[in-house]
């Protein structure tokens, strides 16, 4: 395993005990770097009007559309960082 992929799995563990909770903002753009950097571009179905948390989430992810997985990896790391 990469040392990028180390950290990012140590990001992902550090997010769970952050000091304070995020803003609504921060944490759509915490789940779509994680996103982003495990799985890659959004190839999902866009969610319906009525579910707007999840349509929500999809447009941040979309967002990030040709980003690579090792630039949101090391996006999502700093962030996290960031908050800790």
């Amino acid at each position: 395993m990469s040392e990028l992929n180390t950290a990012f799995d140590q990001a992902m563990a550090d997010s769970k005990n952050l000091s304070e909770r995020p803003d609504n903002a921060t944490l759509l753009k915490i789940y779509a770097l994680y996103k982003q950097g495990s799985v890659g571009d959004n190839a999902e179905k866009k969610p319906g009007f009525s579910d707007m948390v999840a349509r929500a989430k999809w447009d941040a992810w979309s967002k990030l559309k040709g980003t690579s997985q090792d630039a949101a990896m090391q996006q999502y790391i700093d962030l996290i960082n960031e908050l800790g």
